[in-house]
């Protein structure tokens, strides 16, 4: 699969070539991440870390909190490693560290080693030093500590000229059960197409950035062939509850990917359709992943107006009462308020809410059995979710951040407040 790569330089995306001289400046690393994050994790590389001269730290954790993302450059140690994961990075990449004894003490699914080679040669310190070691002799060291391995062919990154497959394939097998990440050269969609079925996935940024890889055929590559040309997409919400069935062929998956919008095939009209053209029933496209055989796509996105179904419903299997039913029923106070309705009241008088929260914390705190213990949860849950959509936040984000919370290397120490 794809890996868009955002390296940061001064606060600024950037391309080097060999990792030392400028080609392009990429913009905002925001924009660019909200861009890439549609195929989903984003490796994040700070490169004044990396070189020694600075930090880009609190635009990085920006942009963990905004997408999912592995995170490299300048860390050198477990507390920096521990640091970042505890941020809520979805793994660390630990590049000049990268040793038994630091990565030992990290959880091994979210660790990954950079081993940046220049023939053949592992190289370190933003790759200025060379160590005389050899990059297949550091993967085996290294694989039975990390979850998976970062292998750049540095006298090819940024040259868009092509890589050593021989290499990465020798990579994957010393690598064992730690997946192997290729950077340096992948170029088109066919690379990352040969590396996804040897057994390893593509970083990308040169290629990216240069327009010269269109994302959505960088995310289509990895497809296999079908008769028709077509792939069933399951499109599901922000939650992931199924929508409903749809069919992608690669011009529709470039498309949406490009334009970040639900758009599929109709095999009854022999061409692409744009999801609520016609009925205003839009859909912004926020991630597409593909299942692990490769032949059949889910499109996570979010779904305005009446739903994806073309009977009016949000989801072609009826309606589902979920948490997420409730928060669109509780924004639609908000925007079209009821006559008499209490939701509305509380979403326009903060302080009868507040004085609600704070009350059925208490009921639930002294509940007992369990119907009391369910009637009141529902109770702060409701409670809680119209604090939520008052705030302008979305229920995604909460699960986001308990997933995060979740992640965490390190706890926090559960102690009672006074007052």
């Amino acid at each position: 699969m794809i890996v868009p790569s955002i390296d940061i330089m001064d606060g600024r995306a950037v391309q080097l070539r060999r990792g030392r001289d400028f080609v392009l400046d990429g913009g905002d690393p925001i924009e660019r991440l909200d861009r890439f994050a549609v195929a989903g994790e984003v490796a994040v590389i700070d490169l004044d870390a990396a070189l020694g001269r600075g930090s880009n730290a609190d635009l990085v954790r920006r942009m963990i909190r905004r997408a999912p993302c592995r995170v490299g450059g300048g860390v050198r140690s477990v507390e920096a490693a521990r640091a970042w994961l505890d941020a809520g990075a979805e793994r660390v990449i630990v590049g000049t560290a990268a040793t038994p004894e630091i990565c030992a003490q990290l959880p091994r699914a979210r660790v990954m080693a950079a081993m940046d080679a220049d023939g053949g040669e592992v190289v370190t310190q933003g790759w200025r030093t060379r160590t005389g070691r050899g990059v297949l002799d550091g993967i085996r060291e290294m694989a039975p500590f990390v979850g998976s391995i970062l292998v750049t062919q540095v006298e090819h990154e940024g040259g868009m000229a092509g890589f050593d497959m021989t290499l990465v394939q020798r990579c994957i097998e010393a690598a064992g059960d730690a997946r192997v990440t290729a950077a340096g050269g992948i170029t088109t969609a066919g690379d990352i197409a040969a590396l996804d079925a040897a057994g390893a996935d593509a970083q990308v940024g040169m290629a990216l950035y240069s327009g010269r890889l269109p994302l959505g055929e960088a995310v289509a590559a990895p497809l296999v062939k079908s008769i028709d040309g077509l792939w069933p997409t399951v499109v599901v919400d922000e939650l992931g509850a199924a929508l409903g069935l749809a069919w992608s062929s690669r011009a529709s998956l470039a498309r949406a990917v490009e334009e970040r919008r639900g758009i599929y095939w109709s095999r009854s009209r022999g061409e692409e359709w744009v999801k609520g053209a016609t009925s205003g029933d839009t859909q912004e496209l926020l991630r597409v992943s593909l299942d692990c055989d490769r032949d059949a796509l889910r499109f996570v996105v979010r779904q305005a107006g009446a739903g994806f179904c073309h009977e009016g419903k949000r989801s072609c299997w009826g309606e589902r009462f979920d948490l997420g039913a409730l928060e669109r029923i509780v924004a639609s106070r908000m925007t079209s308020p009821e006559p008499g309705s209490g939701t509305a009241r509380l979403l326009a008088e903060p302080s009868l809410l507040a004085s609600k929260l704070i009350e059925e914390a208490r009921e639930l705190a002294a509940a007992t059995s369990r119907e009391d213990v369910v009637h009141e949860s529902a109770d702060l849950l409701y409670f809680a979710l119209v604090a939520l959509t008052r705030g302008g936040g979305r229920i995604e984000e909460v699960l986001d951040e308990l997933r995060r919370r979740n992640q965490r290397t390190q706890r926090r120490a559960m102690e009672k407040k006074d007052g």
